[in-house]
């Protein structure tokens, strides 16, 4: 998630530039919770743990009971990962509520459970395409082995890599992003995998292709949310002339919007927190369930709330596109060659004739099993591992193709059934239960408990020399909502800090109000700093991991 360490804390004062501008802090940061809150905050933190705990106490005793190793090590994983979205939190799901704070909106206490309960519904809703977007980035042997040494070197070397690297920059007042410090981490952890093996024993870095799309999403959503916060600024100037002192002067004293003002500030803020919440909120999800395939494959490996009618269909389609694919006249490729050729068609990216057949033996395969067990939960301990990773390099070395044109002969009527069987491959493996989703959330509230003020200062008093208005508030959080929820379509992690951040600088420029360059400067370090730091220290701890495993 992104994240704005915040650049006011006693260590780290505010840039001097701050006190010669007319921001003047707003009392309603300042107001106390009401007393009833630590007892509803309590209620819901307990409430959610025994969730938790009973789904997975569940979930467990469906399969054969844990070594005391592999117990110990989900519980260290589980606890790691929840302990980088709890970092997340107080990084910046509060970036949310600095408008409807600093305008006046709603009270500042107010305003965090608000923001919190709507985080909460968009991380239950989340798709998990951008959490299985991130797994995409990582070398396919490691996802293939995650069940190794090398798997758990992999996971906890890029979590503690991406807590680390969050908890320094949070220390030192540097404002910085979690999804530039994970797809940094992961990056890191590809080259050294890389750089320990030779070409020849198969061994893949990161999957480049993927990465600069990440990036991409990571470098422009900042770009567009301060032209677009800018244009939409400027057009609502151009609209609401006859009511600029209420629109464009600054709040006086606690004195709240009008109603219409109010109703937009908070629908708007509703609006971040939850597409922050069904985006950031997914950034762990995906490493959550990798350990959980990696450590129990029979409980998490395959979606096993797909019904007997979804079942069968993903059968026949596995059948169908098997067809489809079949090179005449040539015999079914063995199952064990067409892996390794997937697997190296998926590492290099280089399509040789035997792609085709090799994607068809699988699928082929895959219908034989799917349809012989007739339910995913029926599926044997020895033989889910095997399934969920064939169904793994199809539906990847599918999307390559894809990608590269080479589905092009197909008539569209084909096209569309191999569509259908990716999508079917996606429901049986791209599975988040719901307890992992409300525990994400859980570990994201909690961080926002933490840290929520700090960031809310910094966006409403360190950004801009003067202070947030309320048509600047209303711009920064449509033009937010709208590209976070975009990149949530598209399955695109970004940078919620930096996107409203820059929002807010664009409605501050638009404005002409002046920039505070100290801020400015603090987070354009970090966007130069965070993805090569996080590099070399995932780099180290993924070596370092190795010489234990």
């Amino acid at each position: 998630m992104n994240h704005q360490a915040s650049i006011v804390t006693e260590a780290h004062p505010a840039p001097a530039i701050a006190q010669n501008t007319t921001n003047s802090s707003s009392k309603n940061i300042h107001l106390p919770a009401p007393q009833w809150f630590k007892y509803v905050f309590a209620l819901v933190v307990l409430a959610s743990l025994t969730y938790i705990g009973v789904q997975l106490t569940f979930d467990l005793s469906q399969v054969p009971p844990l070594s005391a190793f592999s117990f110990i090590m989900l519980g260290m994983a589980l606890v790691i990962a929840l302990g980088f979205e709890f970092v997340n939190g107080f990084h910046d799901t509060a970036n949310a509520v600095a408008t409807v704070i600093y305008t006046n909106a709603m009270p500042a206490p107010v305003a965090v459970m608000w923001s919190g309960f709507f985080n909460f519904l968009g991380v239950l809703t989340a798709s998990g395409a951008v959490a299985y977007g991130i797994i995409a980035l990582l070398p396919v042997e490691l996802i293939l082995h995650v069940d190794s040494g090398a798997g758990f070197a992999m996971v906890f070397a890029l979590l503690l890599a991406a807590i680390l690297w969050n908890l320094g920059t949070w220390f030192f007042g540097i404002p910085a992003s979690s999804s530039h410090t994970m797809i940094g981490s992961i990056i890191g952890v590809g080259i050294m995998n890389q750089l320990l093996h030779s070409a020849t024993d198969g061994v893949s870095g990161v999957d480049m292709g993927q990465v600069l799309k990440v990036a991409k999403a990571l470098f422009f959503s900042p770009l567009i949310g301060f032209g677009l916060a800018a244009a939409a600024f400027l057009l609502l100037k151009l609209v609401m002339k006859k009511r600029q002192k209420e629109l464009f002067a600054a709040p006086e004293g606690n004195k709240p919007p009008s109603f219409l003002v109010r109703t937009l500030l908070i629908c708007t803020c509703t609006g971040v927190s939850f597409a922050h919440g069904s985006n950031d909120g997914q950034k762990g999800m995906g490493l959550i369930m990798l350990i959980l395939i990696g450590i129990v494959p029979l409980a998490y490996s395959l979606n096993k709330t797909m019904d007997p009618a979804q079942v069968q269909s993903f059968a026949a389609l596995s059948e169908k596109t098997a067809h489809i694919l079949a090179v005449d006249h040539q015999p079914v490729m063995p199952e064990l060659q067409a892996r390794d050729v997937l697997t190296k068609f998926i590492q290099t990216h280089k399509y040789n004739q035997q792609v085709m057949p090799a994607v068809a033996s699988l699928s082929n395969h895959l219908g034989d099993a799917v349809a012989s067990y007739g339910s995913m939960a029926k599926v044997p301990e020895k033989a889910t591992v095997n399934l969920r990773n064939d169904m793994y390099l199809s539906n990847a070395s599918l999307k390559e193709l894809d990608k590269g044109n080479h589905l092009t002969q197909l008539s569209p009527a084909q096209k569309a059934t191999v569509d259908d069987y990716r999508q079917n491959l996606d429901k049986a493996t791209q599975y988040i239960p719901t307890w992992v989703k409300v525990a994400v959330a859980l570990a994201l509230g909690l961080g926002t408990m933490v840290g929520w003020k700090r960031i809310v200062v910094t966006v409403g008093e360190r950004i801009g020399k003067t202070h947030l208005t309320y048509g600047q508030g209303m711009s920064a959080e449509l033009v937010a909502m709208g590209t976070i929820i975009a990149a949530d379509k598209f399955g695109l992690p970004v940078s919620t800090t930096h996107v409203l951040n820059s929002a807010v600088a664009g409605t501050m420029t638009a404005n002409k109000s002046g920039l505070q360059w100290a801020t400015v400067k603090s987070i354009l370090m970090a966007w130069v700093l965070t993805l090569p730091c996080a590099m070399v220290l995932s780099a180290s701890l993924y070596w370092l991991f190795l010489q234990f495993v």
